[in-house]
C-alpha cells in the first residue's frame, strides 16, 4: 500500500512539473514575440509594425499580424534608412525607432532624443505657424529620412549643410515649447499633412528660382510644401 502511495505521489509530482514547464514555455514564447518580433512571429506587435511601416511607405502588404517575407523586407528597408542594424528583426532598437513600446523598451524614453531635436527644428522654423503647420515641418524631415536623396537619420537630415536656416543662425538651440514637442511626436508617428513633401519655403521671402520650380503639394500657413 505504501509503495503504491509513493508511486502515486511521484506520478503527481511529475505531472505538476510537466504542466509547469508547459505553461512556462507558452508564457516565454508569447513574451518573446512581444519583445522581439521576427520572421514567423504573430500578434499585436506585428500588427503595429505593419501599420506604421505601411503608413510610412515601407510596407505594401496586408496588415494581418503575421511577420512574413514582405514584413521582413519592409523592416530591413526601414532599418537601412534609419541607420539601424539590417537584420530584419524588430528588436528593441528598431521598435524604439518606430515608436512602439515593448516589454524591454518604451517609446517615450527611446524617442526622447529624436523628439527633442525635431521639436527644436520645428520651434525654430515654424513656431508662429498653426499646429498642423508645425507638424508639416516635422513631416518634411521624416520624408527626407525616407528618401534616398537625403541622409537616413533625423540628425543627418537636420544638420545637412545648408538644409535649414535655423541651424546656421543658431535658433536650433532654442528650447522648444510643449506644442513643438507634441508636433514632433506626431510627425515621428507618421502624420504627414504635406502629402509627401521634401521641401518647403515661404513664398513671401524666397528668392531661389529652383525652389519655385518644385511641384507644390499644399500650402499651410506661410509655408508652401513641394516635392
Amino acid at each position: 500500500m505504501l509503495k503504491n502511495k509513493k508511486k502515486t505521489i511521484l506520478i503527481l509530482v511529475i505531472a505538476i512539473f510537466s504542466l509547469a514547464t508547459f505553461l512556462f514555455a507558452i508564457f516565454f514564447e508569447n513574451n518573446s514575440v512581444e519583445a522581439l518580433s521576427k520572421y514567423g512571429s504573430r500578434g499585436n506587435e506585428v500588427t503595429q509594425i505593419q501599420t506604421k511601416l505601411k503608413r510610412w511607405g515601407y510596407y505594401k502588404g496586408n496588415v494581418d499580424g503575421i511577420y512574413g517575407s514582405q514584413t521582413l523586407e519592409a523592416v530591413k528597408y526601414f532599418q537601412r534608412k534609419n541607420g539601424l542594424t539590417v537584420d530584419g528583426i524588430a528588436g528593441p532598437a528598431t521598435l524604439k525607432a518606430m515608436g512602439i513600446s515593448s516589454s524591454s523598451s518604451s517609446s517615450s524614453t527611446s524617442n526622447s532624443s529624436n523628439v527633442n531635436l525635431l521639436a527644436r527644428l520645428i520651434y525654430g522654423e515654424a513656431r508662429g505657424e498653426s499646429y498642423t503647420g508645425q507638424v508639416a515641418v516635422g513631416a518634411v524631415v521624416m520624408n527626407r529620412v525616407r528618401s534616398s536623396s537625403f541622409p537616413n537619420t533625423i540628425s543627418g537630415v537636420i544638420y545637412q549643410s545648408g538644409a535649414f536656416d535655423v541651424v546656421s543662425d543658431g535658433q536650433i538651440n532654442l528650447t522648444p515649447n510643449s506644442t513643438a514637442k507634441k508636433a514632433a511626436q506626431d510627425a515621428l508617428n507618421g502624420w504627414d499633412p504635406t502629402y509627401g513633401a521634401i521641401y518647403y519655403f515661404n513664398p513671401a521671402t524666397a528668392t531661389n528660382k529652383w525652389i519655385w520650380s518644385r511641384p507644390m503639394t499644399i500650402t499651410i500657413g506661410k509655408h508652401r510644401f513641394c516635392k
